[in-house]
């Protein structure tokens, strides 16, 4: 006898029955339910910290969030800066293709840190959801650390001091007596800028060479104390020894060169400030003929009365001096901002040869202003926070924008010229943050005179207050910079009164 045939299966007529439905409507709502799921712990994932153990993930607040990033960009801009200028050495020693694949771990983290900075700068200015702007920051430092930390032991194994320590001190040894060469040059410049300028056209590099010095002070005990570990067999000491005295004679050429390039862009300032006075007069006088007519706003009387005193005070000024304007990058400042001024006042958008003239100045004393707060954020790095540096890298790009003339979208020159304008007062923010970091900061020197600038430049690492006892940076994220630290290797013990330093 044949079973009787379950409701639901395909009868003679070959129809379907409604059980038939039944798998796939399950099957789409456990697709649709999984799918909800999945966005559930990504964005709960976004938003929260899972904790050890299995515990129930909490909230990161959002002021705990704001101190990680900011510690986060620091960090992140440390190791960028330190494995450029490690790679610097080794190209110039086994050349640019020997290195290729660091440099371009080096590029994708300066790309991750640079969009990281755009977001903390989106988020200063209150742009974009605080919390969202914050996990981004975090997140690229990330990964920005993480391919340099990945990438460091084949950087090392290109070096590969522990089998050239020798030939590499050597080399050190070179660029440091080239540069203590052109350190003796760059106080005769300095002197010069003193007699010449007044104190805000030079401020820039008024201590740049005490600090030059300090730091070649500290490369030249450095690389003897790796030849002496040499000598004794002592690889790795000498080794960091070494990293050490690079990365010093680095920064001191900073310095000094940041020296010598302000005397040019001062010379070059004062050249162009005849023909800027000529300009803004002509457009003063376009100005006042346009006082009654409708175009013109409420303001524009005033704005005319200024910018007619600042070039009566300028003109006035160079015949008085005995070569010149005393702080000629300032004075195209304030020439810029006369024009811009009425340009607002006229609601006119600056066009034609007049703006591409305005540009060039404007060019120069972004570029002057831009370089100064580099300078000082590189060799002050040990004590500059996080905002001085994101103003630095909004000045950096707003200024790439200006210069912009390949790259699509080319901007007009009124838009380069308020990129301009733009990279210059970022430049000024960060140069004035970063001096204020230092002095919060205070001096580092603690124990040991021979350490203090190279605890301020981030040369040292892992410092402690009163102690100057890290390693040198070098080549790396995060996880792997700190790798040369020998202990209290850079330690200067402190000594009984009365007892020599033997």
């Amino acid at each position: 006898m044949t079973p009787p045939m379950p409701m639901g299966v395909v009868g003679a007529a070959g129809g379907t029955s409604g059980g038939d439905l039944v798998l796939p409507l399950v099957a789409v709502g456990a697709a649709v339910a999984l799918a909800g799921y999945a966005s559930l712990r990504r964005g709960l994932r976004a938003r929260t910290r899972t904790t050890p153990g299995g515990r129930t993930p909490t909230v990161v607040p959002l002021d705990e969030l704001d101190r990680r990033a900011g510690d986060s960009l620091v960090a992140i801009d440390d190791c960028v800066r330190t494995s450029r200028e490690e790679l610097s050495y080794v190209s110039a020693r086994l050349g640019e293709e020997a290195v290729h694949t660091h440099v371009e771990a080096v590029e994708f983290a300066a790309a991750e840190l640079a969009a990281a900075f755009r977001a903390r700068h989106q988020l200063d200015e209150g742009a974009g959801a605080r919390r969202e702007l914050l996990e981004e920051i975090v997140a690229r430092c990330d990964a920005a650390g993480r391919r340099l930390d990945a990438e460091a032991p084949g950087f090392d194994g290109t070096r590969a001091l522990e089998r050239t320590a020798r030939e590499a001190v050597e080399y050190a040894e070179t660029r440091f007596r080239r540069l203590a060469a052109r350190a003796v040059d760059t106080d005769g410049v300095l002197a010069e800028l003193r007699e010449r300028y007044a104190l805000a056209a030079y401020l820039p590099v008024a201590g740049h060479d005490e600090q030059a010095k300090d730091r070649l002070v500290f490369a030249t005990a450095c690389l003897n104390g790796a030849r002496r570990a040499l000598d004794r067999d002592e690889i790795e000491h000498a080794v960091a020894r070494l990293r050490a005295a690079e990365a010093a004679v680095d920064q001191a050429a900073v310095l000094t060169d940041g020296i010598a390039r302000l005397a040019t862009e001062l010379a070059t300032a004062t050249r162009m400030l005849p023909a800027a006075l000529a300009d803004t007069a002509r457009e003063l006088t376009e100005a006042r003929e346009l006082l009654d007519t409708q175009g013109a706003r409420a303001d524009l009387r005033g704005r005319i009365a200024y910018g007619e005193s600042v070039v009566e005070t300028l003109r006035a000024e160079a015949p008085a001096a005995a070569r010149g304007w005393r702080d000629p990058v300032g004075a195209l400042r304030r020439i810029e901002q006369v024009s811009t001024g009425l340009d607002r006042a006229l609601a006119r958008t600056p066009g034609g040869s007049k703006a591409l003239a305005r540009l060039e100045r404007a060019l120069l004393t972004a570029r002057s202003t831009v370089a100064a707060a580099a300078d000082q954020v590189t060799t002050y790095r040990g004590a500059v926070g996080a905002e001085a540096r994101t103003r630095l890298a909004e000045a950096e790009r707003r200024l790439r924008e200006a210069e912009n003339t390949e790259r699509p979208p080319v901007p007009a020159p009124s838009a380069a010229l308020a990129d301009a304008r733009e990279a210059d007062t970022q430049a000024r923010q960060a140069r004035q943050l970063a001096e204020r970091d230092v002095r919060t900061y205070g001096t580092p020197y603690g124990e040991s005179l021979e350490t203090g600038g190279a605890v301020l430049g981030g040369i040292l690492l892992h410092t402690r207050p009163g102690r100057n006892d890290g390693g040198p940076a070098t080549y790396g994220g995060p996880g792997t910079r700190g790798r040369r630290d020998c202990g209290e290797l850079f330690r200067v013990p402190r000594h009984p009164p009365g007892e020599g330093t033997g």
